[in-house]
């Protein structure tokens, strides 16, 4: 079954089980097992064999990930026992007095923690959820936000865990420039933020988003879902008197200890596995390239944590008691979230996304090199990359997964020069990786956003998708049209400003039908 289509039956079965049940973690295990029978040749016993050695490879692989999460799950405790998130709202309630302020701020917020996604989607979270709620914000509305400025934030910005995963897979000497020409052309990720800033002005909701926010409306239940995220209370106790600076402060430390961590990582890690004496970066956007994420942000995070815990008993705001009993407050918050990652990452790898076990990625090789030989119009390249990233990333849960396959693909046959043709079509595969990684139920970006809104996963998967694939429908025709330009032979400038001018313009045309039927629908309600 290796390197054939049956790559892609457990992901198949996880999300279609996923969707119909909306029970997350049976349909992702589901999804694995199928997987691992696949790979075993239906041997019941090698099946489970391969299931626990892959989690323990997955593990492995992303320890400092989940180290991560399991701080920021005591970072949320300890700021909530001390009152300081309650402090933070009642501040926030009184500087931001409406819910369109509310859902920009955490949109501006996003859009400044752009080094990595992981960091972005928590990071947010815990601190605008409380503004949130005060303004009677839908936590799937939260979700949305959250995700869309995660990704889509990350994947344009030059200094960021995204650009050097890219960056090494352009494997060119320019690749750093090669990214940052990316940038106009990455009509996914700059549509998705012009569309959220439009519809939080116009104030435009649709679909089961709609819904939801109208039974928060209506009723105060924000979460309105339907699965197994958020955790259950574990039954936080807050102090009265809690001040906000209680709650910055400690935000301002994890941000500057998890970018310092990041930059240090990156000065000296040899990726062979382990820290070295002498630099490996030349300068601090080198560091950003070569820095392991996962590894950087559970050292920073940890780091971060020691210090705040110092700082709130030496201010009396936590006693040590306290702060010891958080510690295991905050593993528990964050099981629910750790589990679906882990169970994700999983099913990824028994998919073989990056190769090995079933090795979806040889299958798109291999389909990809045939697609080359057949003589396809040149014009239509950077379309057909965009919907195969889409596909790819939706089924395996992983963008960077789908660059690793896609990119390398798109270099052999177009070349690694830095001409329009080839930034185009780099730009596409990524554009599209971001969509599949954005709407997928089994993508850890996903699931992050769930856990940094607290909404319930597969209700975030549903509200978020018709968004989302509203913006990817505008960028498959933005990109038929920019092939076509491209193939006449214009300049990179022209190129970009045409591609940036018809995407804004086919966008701009879809926002305003749907604020004209959605205007129509509420005025024919009211009759």
């Amino acid at each position: 079954m290796a390197g054939t289509f049956w790559a892609f039956a457990p992901a198949v079965v996880a999300i279609v089980l996923a969707l119909i049940t909306k029970k997350v973690y049976p349909s992702l295990f589901a999804g694995i097992i199928v997987g691992a029978l696949l790979f075993a040749e239906g041997n019941i016993i090698n099946a489970f064999s391969y299931t626990v050695m892959i989690i323990g490879e997955k593990l492995g692989e992303n320890g400092g990930i989940l180290v991560f999460l399991v701080v920021l799950g005591i970072f949320a405790v300890i700021l909530a026992r001390t009152g300081a998130t309650g402090a933070y709202g009642a501040w926030a309630k009184d500087k931001i007095k409406t819910r369109k302020g509310a859902l920009l701020s955490t949109v501006g917020l996003g859009s400044l923690i752009f080094v990595d996604d992981y960091f972005n989607c928590l990071t947010v979270g815990e601190v605008m959820r409380p503004v949130s709620d005060k303004h009677g914000i839908s936590r799937s509305k939260l979700a949305y936000i959250i995700d869309s400025t995660a990704a889509p934030i990350c994947i344009i910005a030059p200094i960021s865990s995204w650009a050097a995963a890219v960056s090494g897979f352009l494997d060119s000497d320019n690749a750093i420039v090669a990214f940052i020409m990316t940038i106009p052309f990455n009509l996914y990720a700059l549509l998705t933020i012009a569309m959220m800033v439009a519809f939080i002005l116009l104030k435009i909701d649709f679909g089961k988003m709609k819904r939801n926010q109208d039974i928060a409306d209506k009723t105060g239940d924000l979460l309105a879902g339907e699965t197994e995220l958020p955790a259950e209370d574990i039954g936080i106790e807050a102090k009265k008197g809690g001040k906000v600076w209680q709650l910055v402060v400690p935000i301002v430390i994890l941000i500057a200890c998890c970018i310092g961590s990041m930059i240090y990582n990156g000065f000296f890690y040899d990726w062979d596995g382990h820290m070295v004496s002498e630099p490996q970066s030349a300068n601090v956007i080198e560091a950003f390239s070569n820095c392991d994420a996962g590894i950087s942000l559970g050292v920073g995070s940890v780091v971060a944590l020691l210090i705040v815990f110092v700082i709130f008993m030496a201010t009396k705001a936590l006693s040590f008691t306290e702060c010891v009993e958080s510690l295991t407050q905050g593993v528990k918050s964050m099981v629910p979230a750790m589990l679906i990652l882990v169970f994700a990452w999983t099913l990824s790898g028994v998919m073989g996304a990056k190769g090995g076990y079933l090795d979806a990625a040889r299958f798109v090789e291999e389909n990809m090199q045939a697609l080359k030989e057949s003589g396809i119009a040149i014009a239509l390249i950077p379309a057909i990359f965009f919907i195969l990233a889409c596909l790819i990333s939706f089924a395996t849960g992983t963008s960077w997964g789908t660059f690793g396959i896609l990119i390398p693909v798109a270099t052999s046959i177009l070349g690694t020069s830095l001409e329009p043709g080839v930034i185009l079509a780099v730009s596409a595969i990524l554009a599209g990786a971001v969509y599949g990684d954005h709407v997928s139920p089994i993508s850890d970006t996903t699931i992050m956003a769930s856990s940094g809104a607290q909404c319930n996963h597969i209700d975030h998967v549903k509200t978020q998708l018709p968004y989302a694939s509203l913006v990817a429908a505008v960028s498959f025709v933005a990109y038929l049209i920019a092939g076509a330009i491209v193939a006449s032979g214009v300049s990179y400038g022209i190129a970009a400003l045409v591609t940036l001018l018809s995407g804004f313009a086919l966008l701009a045309g879809a926002v305003a039908v749907i604020w004209y039927l959605e205007k129509k629908k509420a005025k024919v309600q009211a009759e």
